[in-house]
């Protein structure tokens, strides 16, 4: 299976959305703080498109947020065995 249909895939996905919520941002205001196309940020909140770890940094950034603290969170839902 690919990792973008595994259940930690889709619980970066809710926190990434989650974070923009919290910080009080609308897709299209991410979008414009990374300097990319509003459907680039609905595409990846839904899973459409696949964040490489250089693009999680900036979007982390872009929110406010510790990326340490989000993938903290992600762990928690990873099979031990992987």
């Amino acid at each position: 299976m690919k990792t973008i249909h595994t259940a930690a895939y889709q619980r970066f996905l809710l926190l990434l959305v989650k974070a923009r919520k919290e910080a009080g941002l609308t897709q299209q205001e991410l979008s414009e703080r990374l300097g990319r196309p509003q459907s680039y940020v609905s595409k990846f909140e839904r899973g459409e498109r696949r964040l490489d770890v250089i693009e999680f940094l900036e979007i982390a950034r872009s929110l406010g947020g510790d990326p340490h603290k989000m993938l903290e969170e992600i762990v928690f839902v990873m099979p031990t065995d992987t």
